[in-house]
């Protein structure tokens, strides 16, 4: 097992990307921490990973909340004793065009997709310098690549830019003990799924990638990349991003 007896967080974990990390890293042997900011999706993922044998707890935490994040990592420590690797998965997405968005849009989705980012690597960090180890990992997109944004989702691709921006200044901050880097999935079949057939067709694929492929590589990172890599954006789109 890859990830045996390590304590992995990973948030907006019930769903999407985020549920099938959750439950690759538990195959893998690791304590899962499965976050939403709804007690009601409390039940899928943990129970999915009880049934098969893992171990996982929930803890329903907005990360945008200060206080919530601290609350989780606390709860986290006092169940599974530390916090081995941050999957900072969460985020939000609701496309609108550019004359339309109002600066609450803007401000709703920074405080989820950067800034809810920056508490909870900020938490895991505390406690991964204290033992000289640890891993994480951001969610970024395409999006956030300099030749990939899009009128329809302006705030959201400066959030993840600004993902892009914060992981390599946390990887200098935190070498060389600790490792940070970003995934960046291009069109992928979730919830917040808005690409186009256009989209689509730019892509060698062919189709919207799985969420398990996202997970495959979001589990390398956590386990058997070397500590030499740090800082860097590893692009999953099925070469969308070549073809802009």
């Amino acid at each position: 097992m890859k990830l045996k007896d390590k304590v992995a967080i990973i948030t907006g974990s019930t769903k999407g990307m985020g549920k099938a990390i959750a439950l690759l890293f538990a195959k893998e042997g690791a304590k899962v921490v499965v976050n939403s900011r709804s007690a009601e999706e409390e039940n899928s993922t943990r129970k999915l990973i009880e049934k098969d044998g893992g171990s996982a707890i929930f803890i329903q935490a907005d990360i945008s909340n200060p206080k919530d994040v601290k609350d989780m990592f606390q709860e986290t420590v006092e169940t599974f004793g530390t916090v081995d690797i941050l999957a900072n998965n969460a985020g939000v997405h609701k496309p609108k065009e550019f004359f339309d968005l109002t600066k609450e849009d803007w401000e709703k989705v920074f405080s989820v997709n950067l800034i809810g980012m920056f508490l909870c690597s900020q938490q895991a960090a505390k406690i991964m310098v204290d033992h000289k180890c640890g891993r994480i990992i951001n969610t970024a997109s395409v999006r956030g690549l300099p030749h990939c944004g899009r009128d329809g989702n302006m705030d959201y691709s400066a959030s993840k830019a600004g993902v892009i921006s914060f992981t390599k200044s946390l990887a200098k901050k935190l070498a060389p003990n600790i490792q940070v880097n970003a995934i960046a999935p291009g069109p992928t079949d979730t919830d917040m799924n808005n690409w186009t057939k256009e989209d689509l067709k730019l892509t060698y694929a062919g189709r919207l990638l799985e969420p398990e492929e996202i997970a495959k590589v979001t589990l390398f990172l956590a386990s058997e990349a070397p500590p030499s890599l740090t800082g860097e954006v590893i692009v999953v789109d099925g070469g969308y991003s070549l073809k802009q």
